[in-house]
């Protein structure tokens, strides 16, 4: 498929049949192929869904460095990947689905090109922001190591003060800097650790803090199922269910759904996946069968 970084790779899994639907795969953050998601594609298949999941730029063999993109970038693949899927498939409703990150990158896509996304799905995708975030996880992780209450309160004020010089345009390079001779305190394993640690880290994470889920929420066209893992220690799901409901358009309320999985994290596993089953079927119990009945409202 064609993107602004040249031509990514990428795999489409179509039904043996007529496809119902179809469904872009996006990613979460850091490196990713199109090889990842674990069988799902052949599953959606089966049940009449059409995928297509693409190498994020750099990875697999494709072009380009995802490390220097703004979620408006990963948006604009998103809705190349319907424009592809729908040509390669035939397909007339199509929408998108995101693990993570990609939970933004495809709401963004959904509110952006509403007329090419009929229907978003998010697995473990915070509706805060970035910085809110990234703040809550760090908080956890340093409590769950044992730190004090003044360290936790130490590293979240380094967290606070780096987002803002990011956010205000300083040079990650000169946040790095100041960062490194920090190294000796007992929350910088946490707060300073990946994905911090390098410039270009931050310079990454600099353009991801520009974007406020709550603030384009209102603006969805399309119905949208949100899934959370209720142990999830990388989302604050408490508050993405409060911007959900406040935020959130009524205009699908009998489609749109969230599911908040228990006794599963940010990747819906209960426990580790082994090597000897395909991972999509170790996931949640609760997932696929949420899925489907979402797929079957939206794309009937």
């Amino acid at each position: 498929m064609e993107s602004a970084t040249g031509p990514l790779n990428a795999i489409l899994c179509t039904p043996d049949g007529p496809a119902r639907g179809g469904l872009v795969l996006s990613d979460g953050s850091g490196p990713a192929d199109r090889f990842a998601w674990q069988g799902l594609p052949e599953w959606l298949a089966r049940h009449g869904i059409a995928t297509l999941r693409h190498d994020k730029p750099g990875c697999g063999g494709s072009p380009g460095d995802w490390r220097r993109q703004t979620l408006a970038d990963r948006a604009a693949e998103g809705l190349a990947a319907l424009t592809a899927l729908r040509k390669q498939a035939g397909v007339e409703r199509a929408g998108l689905i995101g693990y993570s990150q990609g939970g933004w990158a495809s709401l963004l896509a959904a509110v952006t090109g509403p007329e090419q996304v009929d229907f978003l799905i998010t697995i473990g995708g915070p509706f805060v922001g970035a910085e809110e975030q990234e703040r809550a996880l760090l908080a956890r992780v340093m409590r769950r190591r044992g730190l004090s209450g003044e360290s936790v309160e130490a590293g979240l004020a380094w967290a606070d003060e780096r987002a803002a010089r990011l956010r205000a345009g300083e040079d990650p390079a000169e946040v790095h800097a100041d960062q490194h001779e920090l190294a000796g305190k007992d929350w910088a394993a946490v707060v300073c650790d990946r994905p911090y640690d390098t410039a270009e880290e931050l310079g990454f994470f600099a353009r991801m803090l520009a974007f406020d889920p709550a603030a384009v929420l209102p603006f969805v066209q399309c119905p949208l199922m949100a899934f959370f893992g209720a142990d999830d220690e990388h989302v604050p799901v408490e508050r993405s269910l409060v911007v959900l409901g406040e935020r959130l358009p009524g205009r699908h309320r009998g489609t749109n759904g969230v599911a908040v999985l228990p006794g599963v994290g940010h990747m819906l596993y209960p426990v580790p996946p082994r090597d000897d089953r395909p991972r999509f079927e170790q996931l949640s119990p609760g997932f696929l069968p949420t899925l489907q009945a979402f797929l079957d409202r939206a794309a009937p």
